[in-house]
């Protein structure tokens, strides 16, 4: 029977062959699941798949694309808002 701390499913079992031929179960953290997009909830392209404690190691722009609204909207829905902001402002100024 594995150690107490391994008896818990939410660590996945992985078969692993070793060097001298035999197979052993080791054991992994899930990943977490993907991130989506605040309005259609698509899944958010460019933001990898990390737990948290590893997220906050890597640089901020790893985390998220480097636009407007990036890491919170897909693209498709981001380049929508700022076209209605866009058109907003310009009828505003007229």
């Amino acid at each position: 029977m594995p150690r107490p701390r391994y008896r818990s499913r939410s660590l996945r079992r992985i078969q692993k062959k070793t060097p001298g031929g035999k197979t052993k179960q080791i054991y992994k953290k899930r990943k977490p699941k993907t991130h989506k997009c605040a309005e259609c909830g698509a899944e958010l392209k460019g933001i990898p798949r990390l737990s948290p404690a590893k997220a906050k190691n890597s640089p901020k722009t790893k985390k998220r694309p480097e636009r407007p609204y990036g890491g919170f909207l897909c693209s498709k829905c981001a380049r929508e808002k700022l076209k209605k902001e866009a058109r907003l402002e310009h009828e505003s100024t007229h």
